[in-house]
């Protein structure tokens, strides 16, 4: 008779140390895989956080009070048990209107302070803005770029953002969109005229202009992965010669 194998006799065994290797191996994917989450979570995490912070900051800076953290966390408290429904309680001080022909000019911001608040109401995008353009500041804000002009000056406002975070949404964005820059002088409104796609060495998109516009800039593609090799550009126009007041937000908004 033919002798039969069974499936253990005819498999080639292992020997123990490769068992062992192979082992170690996956338990040591497995440990950059967690600390590859964790880094992912705490800097999410840290971003969301920051932003709700800042944004809540700078409507009580628009209302006069200071903004503290202990507030912060009541206002949030309170808002979260209500279902978010519960409006602010803090009695908004009075803005007084400006002179006609007062300039609406903020001073030189330091590095990373806040600028302001930038809104594209079409793409449900709201996020604070910070002085400079940083890894650092552009992994919890859109970020102002050093040399080019501040709201209310005449020259070209540039704002730079993340395509995979803030600026997300600027795939979808298209002519006629209205972009609302707030800032403690008041509420800038612009009109997109165009987008357009260069190269990272093309810097001429953030050339002065004549008259008061606004650039926003994130990489391209959006969906790329890694270093995207091209930048998206937004180029808008100011709508207003004179800011409307500043006004704090009379209800908070659901995230997005």
């Amino acid at each position: 008779m033919r002798a039969r194998l069974t499936w253990n006799e005819d498999r080639p065994q292992r020997p123990a140390a490769g068992r062992a290797g192979l082992r170690a191996l996956e338990w040591t994917f497995l440990l950059i895989g967690l600390l590859a989450i964790d880094c992912f979570v705490w800097v999410t995490t840290s971003s969301v956080l920051y932003q709700a912070y800042e944004d809540w900051a700078f409507d009580q800076t628009l209302r006069g009070l200071t903004p503290g953290v202990g507030g912060f966390v009541r206002d949030e408290t309170r808002w979260l048990l209500s279902g978010g429904r519960e409006k602010a309680e803090t009695a908004e001080s009075p803005q007084p209107a400006p002179p006609a022909n007062a300039p609406f000019v903020i001073a030189p911001p330091g590095p990373r302070s806040v600028i302001g608040r930038l809104e594209i109401p079409r793409l449900n995008l709201a996020v604070m803005v910070r002085e400079g353009a940083d890894e650092r500041t552009l992994s919890r804000a859109v970020g102002h770029i050093p040399g080019t002009a501040l709201p209310g000056n005449v020259g070209n406002v540039g704002l730079a953002g993340h395509r995979d975070t803030f600026f997300r949404a600027l795939r979808n964005i298209r002519a006629d969109d209205t972009i609302e820059l707030e800032t403690t002088a008041g509420t800038y409104r612009y009109i997109v005229k165009s987008t357009r796609i260069v190269t990272p060495r093309d810097v001429s998109v953030l050339e002065a202009s004549g008259g008061e516009t606004l650039t926003l800039v994130t990489c391209y593609p959006f969906y790329y992965v890694g270093s995207a090799p091209k930048r998206f550009i937004v180029h808008a126009a100011l709508v207003h010669e004179a800011p409307e007041v500043a006004s704090p937000k009379r209800q908070r908004q659901p995230n997005s």
